[in-house]
């Protein structure tokens, strides 16, 4: 409720959360679209929502949305793209430069929803330079017709936010390179690894000049962190720097921004507790994570959680007192610094009586 009593929309308790003010109330948002697509291709919606939409899905559970389309483009110059499909679920790319070609390959699950590189586009240290040429080639632009379009598609059910790259060195870690592979290079050839952050950071420039003046409001740094893939050394000298110079920037424009946390968090909590953003996305509580929720309160302090129930309770082999013990304490120790949600997003499995139930609570 707002001073006159009225009360807000989803779209305007999410704002408020960030800004410090009364939300008037819970705001619960999990994470409901994989759940929603597998079960639609696999034909197992429940009997009751057959024909339903996604939004018509959120609205069963009391439940606002979160992620919108992202409105964010680009576009190469120089670079030609290709792809082929070498079966169902293996899709081969290919990127054609001036300087050197790349190529990788995308292994899909079977309801082509996800994927993860069974191939890495940077195999040696002489690839970092046409990747370089690659990040130096775009172009990045604002569609404001797709946004206002998705605008209109969601209506007040939660404030615009979206993915866009993540930093230079999580991208070779999960997209470009590999873990293992990455970490061999900074270790033979850190050099390489120097001038690739370099570049990498200076053509992220034209993208958060994009961002920065755009309408959203809420920004999310989509990291994926998770503590063994960026222990503290990795943390401290490769991703801490980069942190500050964006969330510096997204706040100079008026912006709020926060960070994808979905792994392992307790050797970072002293590096999470530091850092500048608003809040902090995704974070897993025991059982599925390695910290508690008054571990994650304490590296918190008086920013954001967005999430705070692990995944694993809306699975049948954990009881709805069991999560419901889990969101009174949520509750208790976040609220109204709190934006509620699964950690990281609704299995395809879990059951969706239990979000409904977890929105009927909140309500």
């Amino acid at each position: 409720m707002n001073n006159r009593g009225t009360k807000l929309s989803f779209r305007d308790m999410n704002l408020a959360i960030f800004r410090g003010d009364d939300p008037g109330g819970v705001l619960w948002q999990p994470r409901l679209e994989y759940w929603y697509e597998v079960n639609k291709k696999r034909g197992t919606l429940p009997e009751h929502l057959k024909g339903a939409s996604l939004l018509d899905v959120y609205d069963y559970g009391h439940a606002s949305v979160r992620y919108f389309t992202n409105p964010l483009r680009w576009r190469y110059k120089n670079v030609r793209v290709t792809e082929r499909w070498e079966n169902e679920n293996r899709l081969r790319r290919r990127w054609e430069t001036p300087v050197g070609t790349l190529t990788d390959v995308l292994h899909y699950d079977e309801w082509g929803l996800s994927a993860y590189n069974t191939e890495y586009k940077l195999k040696k240290p002489e690839d970092f330079r046409v990747l370089e040429f690659m990040l130096q080639d775009e172009e990045w632009y604002w569609d404001q017709k797709a946004y206002e379009q998705d605008l209109r598609r969601v209506g007040e059910r939660g404030c615009p936010q979206f993915y866009f790259r993540r930093s230079p060195i999580q991208g070779l870690f999960i997209e470009h390179t590999g873990f293992e592979n990455t970490i061999y290079v900074m270790h033979d050839h850190p050099a390489v690894i120097q001038h690739y952050v370099e570049v990498a950071s200076e053509a992220d420039n034209a993208m958060y000049e994009v961002l920065c003046q755009s309408p959203v409001q809420i920004l999310n740094l989509g990291e994926n962190i998770d503590a063994a893939m960026d222990p503290p050394p990795i943390w401290r000298e490769y991703l801490a720097p980069y942190y500050r110079q964006r969330v510096e920037q997204v706040h100079a424009a008026g912006k709020f921004v926060h960070i994808h946390v979905d792994g392992t968090m307790k050797p970072l909590l002293p590096h999470l507790r530091d850092g500048p953003w608003d809040g902090i996305e995704a974070a897993t509580p025991v059982p599925q994570g390695d910290v508690t929720l008054e571990e994650i309160k304490q590296a918190l302090g008086e920013r954001v959680l967005l999430d705070g129930i692990p995944a694993l309770y809306f699975l049948p082999s954990f009881s709805t007192e069991t999560l419901m013990e889990c969101v009174e304490q949520v509750l208790e120790l976040f609220y109204p610094r709190l934006v509620l949600g699964i950690s990281d997003e609704l299995p395809p499995d879990g059951d969706i009586e239990r979000v409904r139930l977890v929105g009927e609570l909140v309500q």
